[in-house]
């Protein structure tokens, strides 16, 4: 591995000019790409094999055109206090607003009258008008939005509160905000990391050029491959990340090599050589984590998995090949000022800068390995204790979907959800579907067993379709859709009715949602910390070191979803994250929250414990290894964790609850894993197992492939690489 990086990285640095074009051809045909391509489909949510969604299909199936197709809205109309919605001049106005959608656009299916559909809650108070659409939400054009939005001006005009909610109102998640304070962050890290603007630049160049390539390729082939318009979301977060880290990580080790006295060429060589080797395998974990996903089963999660991995894969490529080239054209101004003026004058036998010093010097990180070599155990207890802790919220994890609850109060469809709830009762916003496979006889049969229930509020007659084989029947709950009481109602109708009749609905997709993830968590997990745990094997050539990296794993994950209980569930410091409303967690949270920050986490060990892993291996004892390690590899570590939160909290500042909550989940986790499991727990678990750290059995040691990640045959490629390779030629 490390041989075949290596010649691939001198390659690369040697052949600048044609690797740097090749990148900037792929990104413009990339970008071309999508920007000629049909629009994405709307993202659809599905769940294989749960009742909600066998409900939802024979919906689609037996009413074509009906309740399981096309956008839908409700302006909701709210009277001053004293006065009621039915008084003439208010009817008037309501009546003049239904009016004006009817002709507003032809993309409009129905609009219900509130006076002649029962829309008028009983004290008078509230009344809503329904709108259904040909089209899905993403398919409204531009005009038809603002006719929704325009109808209601002049009723508010007249002294009627009115708000709009409704799938209709969707809009993709606002970006660029995020992004922009991740980068810049990330800049402001890497200048003070490196002490150089073309060093810190670098890695941010990579890594938007690997984003541009992959957030452009999903665009272009959203429409043939059914990817749905929140697909590039995940892979923009996590593309952005791993391709800075990824950049960072060869960058730095190339000013490691110089600092050693090798010239440029050898030193990009074997930085892609050694620290390449640690990026390849870091990112075949996260691929795996990402790829993984499909094990759960909702076509939208494995999209979103795939599409990510798919990107992490580029940045991968580009740190492999672009980041040497560019090296290449940096010259010595990758070095920090200090470092390019000690350097003149003191040229080697070969070329090579002899500017040694800071590669043996005490830093930071070494004082830090010291401390925890001198005290092990209690740097142990207090880093297991302490996320432990933090992890306590997550017994009280509370899961489902967001909806317009979890909005901020100034948004409308907030403001309409609460007011349809204060007219017509809590449950009102979360009905429940019941949709039956059969005829009249068998929906009468479980409306009398629906009414023989608790806790509903109403139960309409059911609604049977053109052929007589099929029926909806629409149950209001008594209490909020989120309510342990609703959730106990769809229980009790699946019991009490036969296999003919299925519940959906928000409220039964979100019980059938979460059980799905309880269901898939422990095989995903199986999934994917067994094959990285066998890959961590083959790097560390040890069996007790990847068993720790996924043990410190478990701790750091659920100590980050505890964290999102208390601010998100919780409320505690919600303000300052900008969380106005608590509720549940999003049901995808904790197996979301596994897969990515698994693969993240195998990041930062491979990168820290290799270098451990290499100077042990060139002979020096465990603990002197262990500060090797951080002399080499904390600066580095650090920093690129920095990034990666800044990245990941970059995202918190968007509306979107669902990408709030992701954002601060990936940036906490990221915030213990780094800096409490790798750079306290890690190396305090290894000083105590000194020696037994790096034991392998032997028959598996003969049984496992070499793949050199320490570099071990990179003298003997350096010294006779110029003969066996005499096509390659400098430019």
């Amino acid at each position: 591995m490390a041989t075949f990086l290596y010649k691939l990285g001198r390659l690369a640095f040697r052949r600048r000019r044609l690797v740097a074009l090749l990148w900037v051809a792929l990104l413009a045909v990339a970008g071309i790409g999508a920007a000629t391509a049909p629009a994405a489909p709307t993202s659809s949510f599905s769940m294989p094999g749960t009742e909600a969604q066998r409900a939802f299909d024979l919906l689609e199936e037996r009413f074509p055109g009906g309740a399981a197709d096309g956008a839908t809205a409700r302006i909701v109309f709210q009277a001053p206090e004293g006065r009621k919605v039915t008084d003439p001049a208010h009817k008037a106005l309501v009546e003049q607003t239904v009016a004006s959608l009817k002709s507003g656009s032809d993309q409009i299916a129905s609009v219900t009258d509130p006076y002649t559909a029962h829309a008028v809650s009983q004290n008078g108070s509230t009344a809503y008008i329904s709108v259904a659409y040909k089209v899905n939400a993403m398919e409204l054009t531009d005009a038809t939005r603002e006719a929704l939005t325009e109808a209601g001006e002049d009723a508010r005009g007249q002294g009627l509160t009115v708000e709009l909610g409704g799938d209709a109102l969707m809009s993709m998640p606002e970006g660029g905000a995020g992004e922009a304070i991740g980068v810049v962050i990330a800049g402001i890290v890497l200048v003070i990391t490196f002490g150089s603007l073309v060093a810190a630049g670098l890695p941010l160049l990579t890594a938007i050029i690997g984003v541009g390539i992959g957030v452009s390729t999903i665009g272009a082939l959203a429409k043939v491959l059914d990817l749905g318009n929140t697909t590039s979301t995940l892979a923009m977060m996590i593309g952005l990340a791993v391709g800075i880290d990824y950049a960072l990580f060869i960058v730095s080790r190339y000013r490691a090599e110089l600092a050693e006295g090798r010239e440029k060429e050898e030193a990009a060589a074997r930085a892609t050589g050694t620290a390449g080797s640690a990026v390849v395998f870091a990112g075949l974990t996260v691929v795996i984590a990402l790829v993984g996903l499909a094990v759960v089963n909702i076509p939208m999660l494995t999209k979103m998995g795939f599409a990510a991995a798919g990107t992490v894969v580029i940045a991968v490529l580009i740190a492999l090949t672009l980041v040497p080239a560019l090296l290449g054209f940096a010259g010595d101004k990758v070095l920090g000022r200090k470092q390019r003026k000690g350097a003149k004058g003191t040229e080697g036998a070969k070329g090579a800068r002899t500017a040694d010093a800071p590669a043996v010097r005490d830093n930071g990180g070494t004082r830090w390995a010291r401390f925890v070599l001198r005290r092990p155990i209690l740097v142990l207890l207090v880093g297991v204790l302490g996320l432990g802790a933090i992890a306590l919220p997550a017994t009280s994890l509370k899961m489902g979907l967001p909806d317009d609850s979890v909005k901020p109060t100034s948004a409308t469809e907030r403001r309409a959800y609460d007011a349809l709830s204060d007219g017509f009762g809590p449950g009102f916003n979360g009905p429940l579907l019941v949709v039956v496979d059969g005829d009249k006889a068998t929906a009468d049969k479980a409306v009398t067993a629906i009414k023989s229930l608790k806790g509903w509020a109403a139960v309409t007659p059911p609604a049977p379709n053109e052929a007589g084989d099929a029926a909806m029947i629409t149950v209001i709950p008594k209490d909020r859709p989120s309510s342990a009481a609703t959730e106990q109602l769809v229980h009790d109708i699946r019991a009490a009715t036969g296999d003919e009749v299925m519940v959906s609905g928000a409220p039964a997709m979100n019980i059938d949602f979460s059980q799905k993830m309880n269901d898939a968590l422990m095989p995903y997990l199986a999934l994917v910390v067994g094959l990285a745990f066998v890959l961590l094997i083959l790097v560390f050539r040890s069996v007790l070191v990847p068993l720790k990296a996924a043990l410190g794993f478990l701790l750091s994950v659920v100590a980050a979803l505890g964290a999102v209980v208390a601010v998100f569930q919780w409320g505690w410091l919600g303000s300052l994250f900008g969380v106005e409303q608590t509720g549940p967690i999003m049901s995808m949270m904790p197996i979301f929250m596994v897969g990515v920050v698994f693969g993240l986490a195998m990041d930062y060990e491979v990168f820290l414990v290799t270098r451990m892993r290499e100077a042990y291996v060139h002979g020096e004892r465990p603990a002197e290894a262990i500060v090797t390690g951080f002399r080499h590899s904390a600066r580095v570590v650090t920093a690129a964790a920095v990034i990666m939160m800044a990245v990941f909290a970059g995202f918190i500042t968007m509306s979107d609850q669902m990408v709030k909550m992701i954002g601060f989940g990936l940036a906490v986790a990221v915030l213990f894993d780094a800096f409490v499991v790798r750079m306290a727990i890690v190396p305090a678990v290894l000083a105590l197992l000194g020696h037994k750290a790096w034991w392998l059995p032997k028959w598996l040691d003969r049984a496992l492939p070499n793949v050199d990640v320490e570099g071990e045959a990179l003298s003997k490629t350096s010294a006779t690489d110029e003969t066996a390779h005499p096509d390659l030629v400098k430019v």
